[in-house]
């Protein structure tokens, strides 16, 4: 079975490009064989086109709280929700989150999905740090568009799958690591960050915790190890989250996840 992992960016440029690990999933070994970096949109676009059978783990959020969608009165099928949002700009996206933020009381800002509090995930209605709400307004489209299939929300082509996957959930709540692991600042790149990420490459390996033991070449483990943006790591957890879903009935995606909310795997 061929797995991909995709760390994903809302502006994806050639120094910040969308960044997917490439691999084959045989038993529960997890054989990566290669990092690709996807400098635009269009070279995305063309990911999700490729023949299956594959898996797909993004680390973007599929879809938005019902409860927003409910108080703005926006269409509650996934696929109308989608096609809805991608008519607004990105900037009337905003004007709409920031006026809808204002209407909450302190303390509860942000709407969240049921799948956001086991998975220690950011609301998807957040515009920075890191800019979620971007993220899906750009992805989701896309996912649409391709026509993958898309457990809990989206009947498509099933040889392609595409699933929500979000590395710091298996960093800090499954593996129990704290420590910052990464920093897209050049000067944060410290010892104690490689450190970090040499904790969860050995863990990875070892088959920990979600019973997949990622494999690769010492070029390829070194290049997980070196990066300070962590991008390739991420893309490779990405990858191992979903090789786990792979193997679990529905994806591992529980019977109680609220209809058109979506699920992050393996939360």
């Amino acid at each position: 079975m061929r797995i991909y992992g995709v760390d994903f960016t809302c502006a994806p440029r050639r120094a910040k490009p969308i960044t997917v690990a490439s691999a084959v999933l045989k038993r529960k070994r997890l054989e990566l064989e290669a990092i690709e970096r996807l400098p635009s949109f269009a070279d995305f676009e063309s990911l999700l086109t490729r023949p299956g059978p594959w898996v797909g783990g993004f680390d973007f959020p599929f879809s938005l709280p019902r409860e927003l969608v409910r108080d703005l009165r926006w269409p509650a099928p996934w696929p109308e929700l989608v096609a809805h949002c991608t008519a607004l700009s990105r900037q009337q996206l905003r004007e709409i989150l920031d006026g809808y933020r204002a209407t909450r009381r302190v303390g509860s800002k942000y709407a969240h999905r049921a799948t956001d509090h086991p998975a220690g995930s950011s609301s998807p209605m957040k515009l920075v740090n890191p800019p979620v709400a971007l993220m899906f307004h750009e992805g989701a489209p896309r996912l649409l568009a391709a026509g993958v299939h898309i457990p809990a929300l989206l009947a498509g082509d099933r040889g392609r799958v595409a699933l929500e996957a979000y590395p710091g959930l298996l960093v800090r709540k499954q593996l129990g690591i704290r420590q910052s692991y990464k920093s897209d600042t050049r000067a944060d790149h410290t010892p104690a960050r490689r450190a970090a990420r040499r904790r969860i490459v050995e863990a990875l390996k070892a088959g920990q915790p979600l019973g997949v033991r990622l494999m690769s070449d010492k070029k390829l483990e070194r290049a997980l190890l070196a990066e300070g943006s962590a991008d390739l790591l991420d893309a490779a957890i990405c990858a191992v989250q979903a090789a786990w879903a792979a193997m679990q009935p529905d994806y591992g995606i529980p019977l109680s996840a609220p209809e058109g909310e979506g699920w992050i795997v393996s939360s």
